[in-house]
C-alpha cells in the first residue's frame, strides 16, 4: 500500500438523490432502489452494488466488492427528491411509463406515491414536444435558479440530509454550442439576469447545484456543464460535476465492440445505427433539433476510438450513419440495429449484424445509482471539478479543454478502477505481469 491515501470523510447520514425529470428513467431508478432494499430484487447492472476490485497481485485473491472497498452510501440512507414538469407522483409516472410489471411498483407503491415532483424549470422551446404545467415562473433565469436553490435546501432540511447530489435524467434539449457567454462565471451569470437564449434550463439547474455545493452528473447530451463557466466554478465551489449522455443501448455496443476490432487491426467500411423507440425520449428525439443534440453525442463515440488519424488504412472515411425513429408501439424497449461492414486479412469484406432489443431506463437505472453513490465519494474526498474516472458512464464524456476523451469502455473501466485504488492509497495495477516472473 502507498502513502498517497486520499483523506475520504465517511458516509454517515442521509444523501439525498435530486432527480431532473421524473419520467422512465428516473421512476425505474427509484422503484429499482427501493425493491432492492426490500430484498425483492438484485441490483443487476450496478457496479457499485456487484462489481468487485481487485487489489494487489493475481495470487493475492484479494477481490473485494467496490462498496467494501470504498465508502460508499447505504442504500437505507437513500432519500429520493425531483422536479418534473408533470404534476402526477412517482408511482403514477411509473405505471404510465410501462418499463416495470405492476405486481412490482404495487410491492413499492406506499414509497414511489409519497415522491411528488418540485416544480421544474422548463421551456417548450428548448424541449418542443413536451408540454407540462407544473413549471416555474420568474422575471429572468437567475432569479429560477434562485428558486431551485431555495428547493434544495429546503429538500435538504425537510429530508434531514447531511449531503445531496443531483442528476438529470430528463429530456434532450435542442443543439446549442458554446458561445461568449459560456466562457466566464461573470458572463454566464449576466446572460442569466438578462434572460438569455443560450441559457438552456438543464444550465440553470446545474448552477443552482453547483451553488448550492451539490455534485452533478448529466444524464442527456445536452451542453449544461460542458462549458467554462461552469466547470470553473465547480472547480472553484470543489463541486464534482461529470456528464455527458447515459451510456445505454446501442452506444454501449459500439464501445464494447469497436475496441475488439481495432485490437485485432480490423478495418471498418462503415457502420450504420438505427433506433426504434416509442418512449417519451422517442417523441422528445422525433424533433429535428433535439435529435441533433443526439446525433453529436452517438457519432462521437467511433471516432475516437478508431483513430483513423494514426490508422487510416483501417479507418479512414468510414461511413457513420445514425437514426433515431420515433415508433410508439415500441414504448420503452428500444431496438437498435447495426449494420457493420468490416474488413479482414487483404482487404476481403466481412459484415456483422447487431440487433438490440434493449429496454433504455433498465439498463439506464443503474447508471444513476452509481453516479449518485460515485459523485457523493468525490466529493467526501474533496475531488470537485470534472469527474473523467466517470467516463464509463457516458456516450460523450467530458474532459478538460484540449484533450480528447477517451470512448473505450475497457480502458475507462480501468481508469476507474484504477481511481478507487489511488484514493485508497492502494498499488495501481497495470497489468504487466512481470512481479510473477521475477527471480527474488
Amino acid at each position: 500500500m502507498s502513502d498517497n491515501q486520499a483523506d475520504i470523510a465517511p458516509a454517515n447520514g442521509k444523501l439525498g438523490i435530486l432527480l431532473v425529470g421524473l419520467g422512465a428513467v428516473s421512476t425505474t431508478f427509484v422503484a429499482g432502489v427501493e425493491a432492492i432494499k426490500r430484498d425483492i430484487s438484485k441490483p443487476i447492472g450496478s457496479l457499485t452494488q456487484m462489481g468487485t476490485i481487485r487489489l494487489g497481485k493475481r495470487t493475492d485473491n484479494n477481490v473485494p466488492r467496490i462498496k467494501d472497498f470504498v465508502p460508499l452510501a447505504d442504500l437505507d440512507d437513500i432519500v429520493f427528491g425531483a422536479w418534473d414538469i408533470f404534476e402526477e407522483n412517482a408511482f403514477d409516472a411509473a405505471m404510465n411509463a410501462g418499463v416495470l410489471e405492476k405486481d412490482l411498483l404495487n410491492q413499492v407503491s406506499e414509497q414511489l406515491s409519497s415522491l411528488k415532483p418540485m416544480k421544474a424549470v422548463f421551456s417548450q422551446k428548448y424541449v418542443k414536444r413536451l408540454e407540462g404545467k407544473n413549471v416555474k415562473t420568474g422575471k429572468n433565469k437567475m432569479e429560477l435558479a434562485e428558486q431551485l436553490i431555495e428547493d434544495i435546501a429546503d429538500f435538504k432540511q425537510e429530508n434531514g440530509c447531511d449531503r445531496v447530489v443531483m442528476v438529470w435524467a430528463a429530456s434532450t434539449e435542442i443543439f446549442l454550442t458554446p458561445g461568449e457567454i459560456h466562457e466566464s462565471v461573470e458572463s454566464l451569470e449576466k446572460a442569466m439576469y438578462d434572460d438569455h437564449d443560450d441559457i438552456a434550463p438543464s444550465m440553470i439547474y446545474a448552477y443552482a447545484a453547483i451553488k448550492s455545493g451539490v455534485p452533478f452528473a448529466n444524464g442527456a447530451p445536452n451542453l449544461t456543464v460542458d462549458i467554462p463557466a461552469l466547470t470553473k466554478l465547480a472547480e472553484d465551489e470543489g463541486v464534482p460535476i461529470c456528464g455527458k449522455d447515459f451510456k445505454t443501448g446501442q452506444t454501449l455496443m459500439k464501445t464494447i465492440l469497436a475496441p475488439g476490432f481495432k485490437s485485432r487491426m480490423l478495418g471498418l467500411d462503415g457502420w450504420y445505427s438505427t433506433n426504434i423507440l416509442g418512449n417519451r425520449d422517442g417523441e422528445v428525439l422525433d424533433d429535428p433539433e433535439s435529435f441533433k443534440t443526439k446525433e453529436e453525442s452517438k457519432l462521437s463515440v467511433l471516432e475516437t476510438i478508431l483513430q483513423p488519424d494514426i490508422y487510416p488504412d483501417l479507418y479512414k472515411d468510414f461511413s457513420h450513419v445514425v437514426r433515431i425513429n420515433y415508433y410508439p408501439p415500441r414504448g420503452d424497449n428500444k431496438e437498435g440495429w447495426d449494420n457493420i461492414d468490416i474488413f479482414g486479412w487483404l482487404g476481403y469484406k466481412m459484415q456483422i449484424k447487431v440487433d438490440f432489443l434493449c429496454r433504455d431506463s433498465i439498463l439506464a437505472a443503474p447508471l444513476v445509482l452509481d453516479l449518485a453513490l460515485f459523485l457523493d465519494l468525490a466529493k467526501r474526498a474533496n475531488m470537485g471539478g470534472l469527474q473523467e474516472w466517470l467516463s464509463f458512464y457516458f456516450k460523450a464524456p467530458q474532459t478538460p479543454d484540449e484533450l480528447y476523451p477517451e470512448h473505450d469502455l475497457f480502458i475507462q473501466l480501468k481508469k476507474l478502477k484504477n481511481t478507487l485504488r489511488h484514493m485508497k492509497g492502494e498499488d495501481l495495477i497495470t497489468h504487466l505481469g512481470t512481479e510473477y516472473y521475477d527471480e527474488d
